[in-house]
C-alpha cells in the first residue's frame, strides 16, 4: 500500500495561486500513476488533473486547462498541483490518490489522502 497526505490549502483571493502537495509513503512511489480530485459541497467528487508514474502522459479536466499544472519528483515521492487563476467556482476539497493497476488515467484510483481545503473568495 501507499499512504498519501496532501498539504498547501488555505484561503485566496480570486485570481491568485496555491501549490498543493501530496507525500506518499509505503511503497515505490514511482510505480504509480497520481490524481487530484476536487469535491465541492454536494457535489461528486471530480477529477481534475492526473498524472503518469513515469510523469510523461498528463490529463487536466477542461476546466483547469491552462491555469492548472501537475508535476511530480519521484525521488521527493510528492506531487504537486499547481494552481493559478483561481476562481471561487475551484472552492473545494482537494483529494491526492493513486493507483499502481491499468493505463486509463481517469479511472481506477484504489488509495486515497485525507484531502485539503481550498476555498477561492471574491
Amino acid at each position: 500500500q501507499v499512504q498519501l497526505v496532501e498539504s498547501g490549502g488555505g484561503l485566496v483571493q480570486a485570481g491568485g495561486s496555491l501549490r498543493l502537495s501530496c507525500a506518499a509513503s509505503g511503497r515505490i512511489f514511482s510505480n504509480y500513476d497520481v490524481g487530484w480530485f476536487s469535491q465541492a459541497p454536494v457535489k461528486e467528487r471530480d477529477l481534475a488533473a492526473a498524472i503518469s508514474r513515469s510523469g510523461n502522459m498528463k490529463y487536466y479536466r477542461n476546466s483547469v486547462k491552462g491555469r492548472f499544472i501537475i508535476s511530480r519528483d519521484n525521488a521527493r515521492n510528492t506531487v504537486y498541483l499547481q494552481m493559478d487563476s483561481l476562481k471561487p467556482e475551484d472552492t473545494a476539497v482537494y483529494y491526492c490518490a493513486a493507483k499502481i493497476l491499468g493505463v486509463d488515467l481517469q479511472r481506477d484510483y484504489d488509495y486515497w489522502g485525507q484531502g485539503t481545503q481550498v476555498t477561492v473568495s471574491s
